[in-house]
């Protein structure tokens, strides 16, 4: 049954408050006419007993269609005018930060609403919003489930679920629900790239309802996205998956993205997953070859000008690489070293030329199956003398902190550890990114190193920081890999602001 009066009444709620954000806030929440749609269904749809039919909403919109101010309005009419007595309301997401953006927009709702803020309490120490007169609230909350167990829960907007680390507090949240006459677990989020995710899952789920493949009339399907084989860079595509175009998402911006994308390819899944909504895979391929060919100028270090070496040892069996790098002039050199006995069956089998780049002073081959680190060691000295601008040496303290502790202790050079994770080596790989773009680079053609860039293969995380996996790439990639860890060192011991005794001068009183 549709009741027109209910999904009235939820419209008209909504169309009273004002948004709060961009060229839009404090403009009234005139709905368009898609998040009209969403809301006379989700709330006119009713049982014969006059209770809602939908139990479970799933809306999956890309980025910056006005989902968290959609969000916000719908906790408020869950709060305000539901009826329900005792109503718990809840905002959830993988961290309190997260959630609290809904709630923050629904509490600026409130303050600009008089009707409203004479019925309620915002306590914003808690980010909790209290309905006196039906004793009922609404807060966000943290993502801790073990502390979730002893809630009654008349809604949850659960924010961006495809961030969620599993699916425990989707669950404790639910299941929370069971003693409400018409609870609500609605989520709100633009696609991931976990498939074993609870996202995937009720993703899934609202698939298979909306094709007809599953039949469940208490879940409310509702995704805009670009088909999966659709050409990511077409325009048309870009108006099927975003409902708001040209009202909180514009057309130039996503061109402007568009082309981000086109020349950084590691920035594409990144936009197909936000912009057009299609799920990608975690991993893709990273440099754009064409750009890096672009950068094959002659590298340049002017004597003692700052530069710093990253050091990926990797494993003694196969390749171990230095990589040179200069700040100041964008200057790359890079060191590689390879088992003589393993470059003859690895050339066999895998017909990569490391004889010829031996032969041309590319890559060493050292004798015997392993390579020996003291060579390395002698090696690095070697370009400290050559090199007295020789910062910092940057190393991965997986394999190298005994190589480490002699370049510092006994040969008196600075060394420090740099850890392989996004937090460290996501801002390294975007300075890389960035340079290669701007033609800021110069590795003068080594081949080397071109052929680890041409295997780099990136992954992102939730907050789409990236950084390269070994066992994601083709071949090998540490000749790359210590031109990160060259950048890193770079960037965890150098002040990059500017002083102000640069700009302003040293004023004397």
């Amino acid at each position: 049954m549709f009741s027109k009066e209910k999904a009235g009444w939820a419209v008209e709620f909504i169309s009273r408050l004002t948004h709060t954000k961009g060229e839009w806030a404090g403009r009234p929440f005139n709905l368009q006419k898609w998040q009209e749609k969403i809301i006379r269904e989700l709330f006119g749809r009713v049982q014969r007993d006059g209770m809602r039919q939908y139990r479970t909403a799933y809306i999956e919109v890309p980025r910056k269609n006005g989902k968290t101010e959609l969000a916000a309005a719908i906790a408020l009419f869950m709060l305000f005018g539901d009826g329900e007595p005792g109503a718990e309301i809840y905002s959830a997401a993988a961290d309190r930060e997260q959630a609290s953006l809904v709630f923050n927009a629904a509490a600026s709702m409130v303050r600009h609403n008089k009707a409203l803020s004479s019925l309620c309490k915002i306590i914003e120490s808690q980010k909790r919003i209290v309905y006196y007169k039906t004793n009922s609230f609404y807060r966000a909350i943290s993502a801790e489930a073990y502390s979730k167990h002893g809630f009654n829960a008349h809604a949850v907007i659960y924010d961006e679920l495809h961030v969620a680390p599993n699916r425990e507090l989707w669950d404790v949240l639910q299941t929370s629900m069971g003693a409400r006459r018409q609870p609500l677990m609605l989520a709100i989020t633009t696609a991931g790239y976990d498939r074993n995710s609870i996202c995937w899952e009720q993703h899934e789920y609202a698939r298979k309802i909306t094709e007809g493949i599953v039949k469940d009339k208490t879940f409310l399907p509702i995704i805009y996205s670009a088909g999966q084989d659709e050409d990511w860079t077409d325009e048309r595509a870009w108006r099927a998956a975003n409902p708001n175009l040209g009202v909180s998402i514009k057309l130039d911006f996503l061109r402007q993205e568009c082309r981000k994308a086109l020349e950084i390819p590691a920035y594409q899944n990144t936009f197909k997953r936000l912009y057009l909504n299609q799920w990608t895979t975690q991993e893709t391929r990273w440099i754009d070859m064409k750009k890096w060919d672009a950068c094959s100028d002659e590298p340049i270090i002017p004597r003692g000008a700052p530069c710093y070496l990253g050091l990926d040892l990797s494993s003694t069996i196969d390749i171990t690489s230095a990589s040179l790098f200069c700040p100041e002039t964008g200057a790359v050199l890079n060191w590689s070293w390879i088992p003589q006995e393993n470059m003859i069956a690895r050339e066999r089998r895998d017909r990569i030329p490391f004889s010829q780049w031996e032969r041309q002073g590319w890559i060493t081959a050292t004798p015997g199956n392993v390579v020996d680190y003291g060579f390395i060691r002698k090696k690095i000295n070697d370009i400290k003398a050559e090199y007295p601008g020789l910062q910092v040496v940057g190393y991965d303290p997986w394999n190298a902190t005994q190589l480490a502790i002699q370049l510092e202790q006994e040969d008196g050079m600075a060394v420090i550890p740099i850890r392989q994770g996004f937090q460290t080596l996501s801002p390294a790989c975007k300075e890389l990114e960035r340079r290669i773009l701007d033609g800021k680079l110069s590795h003068g053609g080594n081949p080397v190193l071109r052929w680890a860039a041409d295997n780099v293969v990136v992954v992102s995380d939730p907050n789409d920081n990236i950084r390269p996996m070994k066992n994601k790439a083709t071949e090998r990639i540490d000749p790359i890999v210590s031109l990160i860890i060259a950048i890193a060192a770079w960037q965890n011991t150098e002040d990059h602001s500017v002083s102000v005794y640069e700009t302003r001068g040293v004023i004397a009183i």
